[in-house]
């Protein structure tokens, strides 16, 4: 594209955009960058105070979840359907992947308009809708909001590429030659315009140019943004690549403390309102933008590929599993897959459709500490869908029913993508008929949560691994619940030594398991069933 059709598109964005030699007094931007105020009063009625102690999620892919008028695209009034369905589960918090207008309207992290809904979902009054049947049933929402970069189709990046005395072009990062030495993921992150005259940079790809976080009014106009959702009643943020917000040089380029500053200044915006919850992508130190001066809760980031090993039984993992929360804080948000495929396939393909073992590692992340979040299918047993590109696999159409070729995601013969291989026995209807299924494990454990507080909000103690089996206690003021897992495939027995002296323990699950009790110095040797979970309420 040459410079007379940049400046063409840029006429049509904003007829009046600039006014002056010196490109120095805009009078109009190409979208909304005008202040948004702090408004302290809810938009809808509020959750209960600190719901996201011990809450569970959902991660939803909205395009993927349920299509409300027939044209094979989720949307915000399909989601609003199905809000019994994630209150049935016992689901208290949803996390929605990019809702907002995109360049890619698939992957929706090539953000074009901040403060918007994106179309083929609907609009921010089915958003307001959304909120207030949520909260209806006890359930919060938060968004993916993407600070680092926004789309390169972006009406400001459209401005900053009419040359360096456009007043939007500091709102990106530049340079007139690519510098040397740079590698990020194996690509030099500096790419060339069109006239070659000059280089943006771009941490994941030419596509979605980074943000000059450096300039406060970049950095204005995200906080505006924030304020924007947070007004309408929005209970908080997933924030997308926050180590990439600031880039130092080609060594220091990933994770700087100018990025965990901003990453802070972000979170005290977003907690200035009350009980709204952030949680941070951090790739690179979870532990750390876990901490309540950084991001206050982080996806942690390898704890999910160590848990699907260990429910394969791999000995090394188990202890992984088993001391992992000695280090992490327990803000941490855990996960076993989510919507990007470096975190790894569909649980169903990891494990091979083994049943058994998919129990097992849900039983792990849903038990230990941190705030789980489930990726839409997972509860079902879904898998992906197999010879598509990149991320795709992992983003189906939700599994609701088997009949007539449509899954009950849609009335269209035409979804936008495949439907789930498995979906004829592994689909929402049929699993909840089913009493052994995944789903209904899924809602047994999220149902311990909640009749359980500890399991949910409780200190992590006495943890143990012994061969292939995993044990370990959550206390929580008077109460203590002790969790044995095998991930043998042999029965076994498991020594633990670090009860309360003569405690009872009374099975909390399954139902059906034979009470126990400790002996004077707190010992006792459990027998433990092959492939099982069991969870104790434990007595003094």
């Amino acid at each position: 594209m040459g410079r007379a059709d940049l400046m063409r598109r840029a006429a049509l964005l904003s007829p009046l955009l600039l006014l002056g030699s010196a490109f120095s007094a805009p009078i109009a931007a190409p979208i909304d960058l005008s202040p948004v105020p702090h408004k302290m009063a809810r938009a809808v009625k509020p959750l209960p105070k600190g719901w996201s102690d011990g809450a569970a999620f959902m991660e939803i892919f909205v395009r993927g979840y349920q299509d409300s008028d027939g044209d094979g695209i989720g949307d915000m009034r399909g989601l609003i359907q199905r809000l019994d369905y994630l209150q049935a589960l016992g689901i208290q918090g949803i996390w929605l992947m990019p809702i907002s207008p995109s360049a890619d309207k698939d992957h929706g992290y090539a953000t074009t308009d901040y403060r918007g809904v994106e179309p083929q979902y609907g609009s921010l009054a089915d958003f307001d809708e959304l909120m207030l049947q949520a909260h209806k049933r006890g359930i919060a929402v938060i968004i993916d909001y993407v600070l680092n970069h926004s789309a390169a189709a972006h009406p400001l990046f459209q401005q900053a590429l009419l040359g360096p005395e456009n007043p939007y072009r500091d709102w990106f990062v530049w340079q007139q030659t690519a510098p040397e030495g740079w590698d990020i993921w194996g690509k030099n992150p500096w790419y060339a315009t069109e006239s070659g005259s000059a280089h943006y940079f771009g941490t994941f790809g030419p596509h979605m140019p980074d943000f000059n976080l450096r300039n406060p009014a970049v950095v204005d106009y995200h906080r505006s943004s924030l304020r924007f959702w947070l007004n309408r009643g929005l209970d908080g943020f997933r924030l997308d690549a926050v180590p990439h917000m600031i880039e130092n040089d080609a060594i220091n380029w990933n994770d700087q403390p100018e990025s965990r500053r901003l990453t802070q200044d972000f979170q005290t915006l977003i907690k200035s309102y009350p009980d709204r919850y952030t949680v941070c992508e951090a790739t690179a130190n979870p532990k750390v933008y876990a901490a309540a001066e950084v991001c206050g809760s982080a996806f942690a980031f390898g704890l999910e590929s160590q848990v699907i090993k260990a429910a394969r039984g791999e000995s090394g993992a188990i202890k992984f599993v088993a001391e992992y929360f000695l280090s992490a804080p327990p803000s941490m948000a855990t996960m076993l897959a989510n919507h990007d495929i470096f975190a790894g396939q569909r649980v169903w393909d990891q494990l091979g459709g083994d049943e058994a073992r998919y129990k097992l590692a849900a039983a792990t992340y849903l038990l230990q500490p941190g705030t789980p979040f489930i990726y839409y299918g997972e509860e079902i047993g879904m898998a992906g869908v197999a010879g598509l590109p990149g991320d795709e696999p992992l983003r189906a159409p939700m599994s609701w029913s088997a009949g007539g070729g449509k899954g009950g995601f849609s009335s269209s013969d035409k979804p936008f993508r495949s439907l789930a291989p498995n979906i004829v026995s592994h689909n929402a209807q049929t699993q909840q008929a089913d009493p052994a299924s995944i789903l209904n494990f899924y809602k047994a454990m999220l149902k311990l949560r909640k009749q359980n507080p500890a399991l949910a909000r409780g200190s992590y103690e006495a943890p143990y691994a012994q061969g292939q089996v995993l044990s370990f206690q959550r206390r929580l003021g008077k109460q203590t619940n002790l969790v044995v897992i095998n991930y043998g495939a042999e029965a076994s027995e498991i020594s633990l030594d670090k009860l309360p002296a003569r405690a009872k323990l009374i099975a909390a699950y399954p139902a059906q398991a034979a009470a126990a009790q400790s002996d004077a110095l707190g010992r006792l040797t459990l027998p433990v069933a092959p492939l099982s979970v069991n969870v104790y309420k434990v007595s003094p």
